[in-house]
Order: structure tokens, then sequence, then C-alpha cells
């Protein structure tokens, strides 16, 4: 569901994001998205948003009114757009999109390290150094330890991975031998 979810959202956000750039205001944009997001993942309004029985019209102006002068004419015709195609539960998946598109525009990659053990200073910084010639871009690493890798490290930048964890090898292994 999550990755329909991703799918259905990618289109808007993109639409969204070139929008606010040819216009000069993806601050305002990312900063009223961020505000549907949080006001669209409450759960007492995700519960009216997902529940078939409450008019797409009725969430669409009570979201506008939440909102109120928080909202510009773009996001708000966004509201109405995704409440017309009853997309509303995508707003926290648009909102997480056009904040990727838009730290990708600034030339940041976030990069998420999870490894079995803590990385040192030095390990870090020759991390930082290798995954900027690799990506092209900058870097922001921020790290996780996750003792289920074994050992290793799991590198992750938006769709890219990189998976040299002992866990990731056992499963290559595994189904190369068919397991």
């Amino acid at each position: 569901m999550a990755g329909e979810l991703t799918t259905i959202a990618r289109p808007y956000a993109e639409a969204a994001f070139a929008h606010a750039k040819e216009s000069g205001r993806i601050d305002a944009w990312a900063d009223a998205l961020t505000l549907l997001a949080t006001v669209t993942s409450d759960p007492h309004m995700a519960a009216q948003i997902g529940n078939p029985t409450v008019p797409r019209e009725r969430i669409r102006d009570l979201l506008l009114e939440i909102c109120g002068d928080a909202l510009a004419a773009g996001p708000a015709n966004l509201v109405r757009l995704l409440a017309d195609n009853a997309r509303l539960a995508a707003i926290p998946e648009i909102a997480r999109l056009f904040e990727e598109r838009r730290v990708a525009d600034q030339g940041v990659r976030h990069v998420l390290v999870r490894s079995a053990f803590e990385v040192e200073d030095a390990q870090r910084s020759a991390l930082a150094d290798a995954l900027a010639k690799r990506l092209g871009a900058q870097v922001d690493l921020s790290f996780e330890i996750d003792t289920a890798l074994l050992g290793g490290l799991e590198i992750r930048a938006g769709d890219f991975v990189i998976d040299h964890s002992v866990r990731g090898k056992i499963k290559q292994l595994a189904h190369a031998l068919q397991f």
C-alpha cells in the first residue's frame, strides 16, 4: 500500500514542485504542504478522510478552514484537486516527496547509513566524501544502528541503495542458491 501511495503522490508532488519553482515560491509551498501533512496525519482527520460515507467536499472545506490564511491560492487549489480525485490521503506523501525534490534541487542528498555498530568519525568523513563523489552532490548523512544487519553497512539515498551488510550478503547467497 505504501508503494501505491507513493505512485499516486509522485505526479502531484512533481507538478507542485515545478509550479513552486516557476513562481519562486518553493519555501511557501513547502510550508503549506508541511501544514497540510500535519493536519491530515492527525488520527481523527485521517479517519474522516478514509471514511467513504463522509463527502469529500466536506473534508476539503474543513481542511481549507483549518489551514485558513496559511494556504496560498496554489496549495488551496491542490487541496481542491486532491479532494475532487479522492486523493486527500496522499497529502503526507506528497509533502514528503516535495521535500525530497526541494532538497535535491538544492544539490544536497539525504543519505541514511544503517550499520550494526557505531561508525567512527574518521569513517563518517571518508564515507561522506566517497558518497559525494558517487552521487555528484553534497550529502547530508544520518546514521542509525541496526543490530539485525549483523555487520557491515546499508546505505540509502532515495531509490539508490548500497547493501554491504552481512544480512544482505546472506540474502544474496540464499537467492543464488534458490532457498
